[in-house]
């Protein structure tokens, strides 16, 4: 009887051990959990990623494909117990940092994951470099932890293709180039279009290409539940057979724009003296006028004062210009 009693407290205790002890859980600051019985996981209610606002970027036709229920998720803390059947999936949700050329499926790809290839509209295979940054979507864990076998390999291969895409479509916007400028004459254009090298065009619009990739990455935490939080392309790198070619092409396309600049500034100095004389000129015009002006004001002032009051004037001022005249001729009469 006893060694049957000891038995039963030992399976007991055992099953204490094994079950509800071991069943205690804590989650970590930086950790979400979601917890799982017999392999359902916890819903909230018939709620889905299309009910949440993370879903607006999807595409109409996406829609139907990504539509994963919403789960509920244990914050950090604790303790937590799960029962024997049930079982807890814990992500981390802090921000990670890795080289847009990263491949998680094999470390030597993209020369050890120093640069990315893409090939450029005008044929130039080019390396890009950068950093990307993402963390797990705490709304769409779901799709994280049960739609995607490996969510990070998606992403990756999600946002490089969208890379790679507009890096062979990529153009300058007209507002970039120098020929666009305000103010600008027709001179430059013909330069800007002969050496139009896409490469150039990408280097001096990194700023757009992180925004484009950031609004066309935003729809990555309703498609796989990691939410990029930005891309940072840094470098655009040509072949080494082609710097050398391209540096030349950028060295007299600086000295062209370089002369352009100067004959604008010259012509527009000389437009700017040009309107000075005419200003002085004309002041010049006025200055000469405006006694004429004043005089004839002041004739006709006189005329209304009465018919003999302009013979008077006339009069005074032919004696005052006799006064100063040393000598004077005068018309002779016939009687």
């Amino acid at each position: 009887m006893s060694i049957v009693l000891g038995c039963l407290v030992g399976f007991v205790a055992w099953f204490l051990a094994r079950f509800l002890v071991a069943g205690i859980f804590t989650v970590d600051q930086n950790q979400r959990a979601v917890k799982t019985s017999f392999g359902r996981a916890q819903r909230v209610g018939s709620s889905t990623i299309l009910d949440d606002p993370i879903s607006e970027s999807l595409r109409p036709e996406e829609r139907d494909r990504y539509d994963y229920p919403q789960v509920r998720v244990i914050p950090p803390g604790g303790p937590y117990f799960k029962w024997p059947w049930e079982r807890v999936y814990k992500v981390t949700v802090a921000t990670q940092t890795v080289s847009m050329a990263y491949d998680p499926e094999s470390r030597s790809a993209n020369p050890q994951g120093a640069a990315l290839e893409a090939v450029t509209k005008d044929q130039l295979n080019t390396g890009l470099t950068g950093q990307l940054r993402f963390r797990v979507s705490e709304r769409n864990l779901y799709a994280y932890i049960f739609g995607v076998k490996r969510p990070i390999v998606h992403v990756m291969g999600y946002f490089i293709s969208i890379l790679r895409e507009r890096i062979a479509n990529f153009e300058a916007p007209a507002h970039a180039s120098p020929a666009a400028a305000p103010g600008a004459g027709t001179g430059p254009e013909p330069a800007s279009a002969a050496i139009g090298v896409s490469i150039n065009d990408l280097r001096k619009n990194l700023r757009d290409i992180n925004e484009h990739m950031d609004r066309e990455c935003a729809s990555s935490a309703a498609r796989y539940g990691i939410t990029l939080d930005a891309s940072l392309i840094t470098g655009i790198d040509p072949p080494r057979e082609v710097e050398s070619a391209l540096a030349a092409i950028n060295t007299a396309y600086n000295q062209v724009s370089s002369d352009i600049s100067l004959a604008q500034a010259s012509a527009d100095q000389k437009l700017v003296q040009s309107r000075r004389a005419v200003e002085i000129e004309t002041l010049k015009a006025q200055a000469e006028v405006e006694p004429l002006v004043a005089l004839a004001s002041q004739l006709r002032d006189l005329r209304a004062n009465g018919p003999n009051s302009l013979s008077a004037y006339v009069r005074n001022t032919r004696l005052a210009l006799l006064g100063k005249a040393r000598r004077v001729f005068m018309e002779a009469s016939h009687d």
